[in-house]
């Protein structure tokens, strides 16, 4: 009932709640559904109420057959849309765009966009199911809700997770170590090693690895406040869109000096 017309409001501040849950919890992304029974100006005016990171939004909602009624249903794109993610990540790898993929068990969608439809909201970050002849539905667009460039896409929002939390995991002994030189070298070492393969694999941008990513890990990294209180930061950056054009993060482990 949340998504009938007259509770939009409702889905607003639902999605909201849960576009500030995958930004508290990091790794996480929002999909989010737009309402049914929406026009094009309708669906652009949902969409305008949020930005983030965090999230992105299907339009329009998807019918199929039930198997056991046989009843033409309509059915809110989200729980496809996570099927085609999941079906991207283990055929092709989460750096991968989940886009121009089949929608399947499909029969039809509320509205069939075309062209020109699809060139308005695309660039708004309103990812659109579209039917074409002789490829059948598919899900054309793989953009957040974000106004910010570096994170338009959703495969690089989602990559981003994919990398840092990896790093983070692969990290964690250095909670064993001091906060030292050697211990950087090491933690440079291990990042280096890990975003080489993720070059080697086609998942980075550059014919070299030193335009594809760099690691820092070094007194230009942390404060002294940071060593003397056993904080270790690692920058890194990496280039998923264009070789040499880097999108930084920064991960952090607390060593064996940490005080308190």
């Amino acid at each position: 009932q949340g998504y009938s017309n007259g509770n939009i409001l409702r889905v607003a501040g639902i999605q909201a709640y849960l576009i500030a849950h995958c930004e508290r919890m990091r790794y996480r992304v929002a999909v989010l559904d737009s309402p049914d029974d929406q026009t094009v100006g309708g669906v652009r005016a949902f969409r305008g109420q949020v930005d983030s990171t965090h999230g992105a939004m299907y339009y329009p909602w998807v019918k199929v057959v039930d198997p056991v009624t046989e009843d033409e249903l309509l059915l809110p794109p989200s729980g496809f849309v996570s099927g085609i993610y999941a079906r991207n990540d283990v055929e092709k790898g989460v750096h991968k765009a989940p886009a121009n993929e089949v929608v399947r068990m499909a029969v039809g969608f509320e509205f069939l966009l075309n062209k020109a439809q699809q060139d308005v909201l695309n660039p708004e970050g309103v990812n659109c199911f579209r039917f074409f002849e002789g490829r059948g539905y598919r899900l054309w667009g793989a953009r957040t809700i974000s106004s910010d460039p570096e994170w338009k896409y959703v495969n690089v929002r989602r990559y981003f997770a994919y990398l840092e939390r990896s790093l983070e995991r692969g990290t964690q002994w250095i909670v064993f170590e001091n906060n030292s030189e050697p211990l950087w070298a090491n933690v440079r070492r291990t990042v280096e090693d890990f975003l080489f393969n993720e070059w080697k694999s086609g998942h980075l941008m550059g014919d070299k690895p030193q335009e594809a990513y760099f690691v820092r890990c070094d007194r230009s990294t942390m404060t002294q406040n940071d060593i003397d209180n056993g904080r270790l930061i690692c920058l890194i950056g990496v280039a998923p869109v264009r070789p040499a054009e880097f999108v930084i993060f920064r991960i952090g482990q607390w060593t064996a000096d940490r005080r308190g």
